[in-house]
């Protein structure tokens, strides 16, 4: 009876003590902006998990230690800054896992003749076809030759403009169709009868 409490005192002091959980493939790396969605949870020593949706100021409010800035921030580094926190004089060896719940930070934009116009979340490998796709396909007067992707311009105003014909995209050429990237603009325009 001994070797058994023994044995589970020990898989409860090392079996919970990884300071650093797994993250999802599509999580690594992943930056954090503002309307993202994650959950924060207190493994060690009392368990206590919450779920926090950036603010438009990029912080999130945390019990114990209230606002951490996280806009830019891995789920990593976020892991790191709220464990370093609590630590400072909350909790002694706190555990912490941070995962992402929902990307709302990184969307594009879809307008013009297509059946559901709006904005979307970018998902892993999405491209311009399956951002039409994702927005109902085109209306009847949608022209598959007359699609143009608005991209921001890195450090300065306005936006690159890349033309993309669906057409060659349908037809096997998969190098007409580009990945999507945040912030992007898809357009849609009209045929010309």
């Amino acid at each position: 009876m001994k070797k058994l409490a023994l044995l589970l005192v020990i898989i409860a002091l090392f079996g919970f003590s990884l300071p650093v959980q797994a993250e999802e493939p599509a999580q690594v790396g992943y930056t954090v902006g503002v309307d993202d969605v994650m959950d924060i949870n207190i493994l060690q020593p009392e368990a206590l998990g919450t779920t926090v949706t950036v603010a438009p100021d990029g912080s999130v409010s945390f019990p114990y230690i209230g606002n951490v800035q996280v806009k830019g921030m891995t789920l990593g580094e976020i892991q790191n800054e709220v464990q370093t926190r609590l630590a400072d004089g909350y909790m002694k060896y706190p555990v912490v896992s941070v995962s992402l719940r929902e990307s709302r930070s990184r969307k594009f934009f879809v307008y013009g003749e297509v059946n559901r116009p709006g904005t979307y979340p970018i998902e892993e490998s999405a491209t311009v076809l399956k951002a039409i796709s994702m927005a109902g396909g085109f209306t009847k007067f949608g022209s598959s030759s007359r699609v143009k992707v608005l991209r921001p311009k890195k450090g300065e105003a306005g936006y690159e403009t890349i033309k993309i014909n669906i057409n060659d995209v349908m037809n096997g050429n998969s190098d007409a169709d580009i990945a999507i990237q945040p912030e992007d603009i898809i357009v849609v325009s009209e045929g010309m009868f």
